[in-house]
């Protein structure tokens, strides 16, 4: 799939609160161990949840998935670049 075909699926992409929650936390620096004591879940959970996160944004790594979760406005990047100057 090219760059530009995720926008030109038929599904929409939607990811789970807890996915959320794990590409947010990852997204802050974390490593899988520190998103899992963070959320109480063991490391195979967290990395559970990034195989569906990766596969849902058809991306092979941590910076893809949270950039192509960004551009589609599936997590607020606002929360962690602040707020854009007026």
């Amino acid at each position: 799939m090219s760059q530009g075909n995720w926008q030109n699926r038929n599904k929409p992409v939607r990811l789970t609160k807890r996915e959320i929650e794990v590409l947010s936390l990852i997204a802050q620096g974390r490593s899988s161990q520190e998103v899992a004591d963070a959320l109480f879940v063991s490391k195979r959970t967290v990395d559970f949840h990034l195989a569906n996160i990766y596969e849902k944004l058809n991306v092979n790594n941590r910076v893809k998935a949270f950039r192509r979760a960004a551009q589609m406005g599936l997590i607020p990047v606002e929360a962690f670049f602040g707020e854009a100057a007026d």
